[in-house]
């Protein structure tokens, strides 16, 4: 016997329903605190402070939305099947002969959708807004904690000099750098200057610094307001080596992966973060398949809300996961295609057979 229509869409709207509410909170919570932390991180200085607060805020509103949505699929998820427990809608449902599997489809596709949207168009908005959110960055001087851990150091070897390059944030795709250190070793390999300063702007042949302060061992710092640096680095290869992962859209994703391969650049972060996009729909529907163990027979056996932290600490445990999973893919210690797949997988088959154990035996 197959679901019929009119209680299929009845489901799946109510799913959908709580869906989008529950998005719309947590926006509302994420755009709170992410302003409030903007707005500490831009200097008071800065002309035009809180509007640039809340410039960062939205750009940097779709990525976070990304992060949380498989929290917002399960919660979603849980609070669906526990109201519809509690209204007997459920209960019914199964006196009428519908199994487990047949109501609890409208909710896989639910799932399906949701994860499909993040993928096509959350996405590439969080990459679009990231994109622009590290520039407004660099312009207005913001201090990014966040960004630092993920951007690499450049070597530049020349005929004259054999220096490394740091920067705080990266913008306009790796040729404007802000919070930039660069250390000068002579050919033993000994620090003979370090530079720091506010801005580095890539040009043809040569970094433009801005706001230098030059330290040399045994002399007094020097504080200069523009230097020049010599360097080989093409702006095409800085653009692909410094360009995060989480900046780039998935329809953008492949070429970028085929020009580093021709770079000789890297691929492992970009091919584990398309992977994980294209699995977001099957993990989505794994934090689906993780509430409804949780939540069917919470009505019928009168079980304790600790069934329910159950389920949502199995949840964060699969995300957790899932990141650790992403970080070996990035870095080449396990495949991009199995750190992307193999945790959603193995979460949705779990899942599946708990449900089979509940109501099959």
């Amino acid at each position: 016997m197959q679901i019929p229509w009119t209680l299929g869409r009845y489901f799946f709207g109510r799913y959908m329903k709580t869906l989008g509410w529950f998005f719309l909170g947590v926006a509302g919570i994420i755009f709170l605190v992410d302003f409030s932390e903007n707005s500490s991180k831009i200097p008071d200085s800065s002309q035009a402070h809180l509007m640039d607060a809340f410039w960062l805020t939205v750009l940097r509103l779709p990525l976070l939305l990304q992060q949380t949505a498989p929290f917002v699929v399960l919660f979603s998820s849980i609070i669906t099947l526990v109201a519809l427990n509690r209204k007997y809608e459920l209960v019914v449902t199964r006196a009428a002969g519908i199994s487990v599997w047949q109501f609890m489809a409208p909710f896989i596709f639910g799932a399906m959708v949701a994860g499909i949207l993040v993928t096509t168009v959350l996405n590439p908005l969080a990459a679009l807004g990231m994109l622009t959110a590290t520039s407004l960055e660099a312009r207005v001087g913001a201090t990014s904690s966040a960004q630092s851990a993920g951007v690499p150091w450049l070597r530049q070897i020349t005929r004259n000099d054999d220096a490394i390059i740091g920067a705080r944030t990266v913008g306009e795709n790796g040729t404007v750098l802000s919070g930039v250190v660069i250390f000068h070793f002579d050919p033993q390999g000994n620090i003979v200057l370090r530079q720091d300063a506010a801005q580095a702007i890539l040009e043809r042949g040569y970094w433009q610094l801005n706001t230098v302060l030059e330290t040399r061992p045994g002399e007094p710092p020097k504080r200069l307001k523009s230097v020049q640096v010599e360097t080989n680095l093409k702006r095409e290869f800085v653009q692909e080596q410094l360009s995060q992962p989480e900046t780039i859209g998935f329809f953008d994703l492949p070429r970028k992966i085929e020009t580093n391969r021709a770079l000789g650049i890297s691929t492992n972060a970009l091919k584990t973060q398309y992977h994980s996009l294209l699995s977001m729909p099957v993990f989505l529907i794994a934090m689906v398949m993780i509430a409804g163990t949780v939540s069917l027979k919470f009505s019928r056996l009168s079980q304790s809300p600790g069934l329910i932290l159950g389920g949502i600490l199995s949840g964060f445990m699969l995300y957790v996961v899932t990141m650790l999973a992403k970080a070996f893919g990035s870095s080449g210690v396990v495949p991009p295609f199995v750190a992307a797949w193999i945790p959603a997988i193995v979460a949705l088959a779990i899942g599946a057979t708990i449900l089979l154990h509940q109501e099959d035996g």
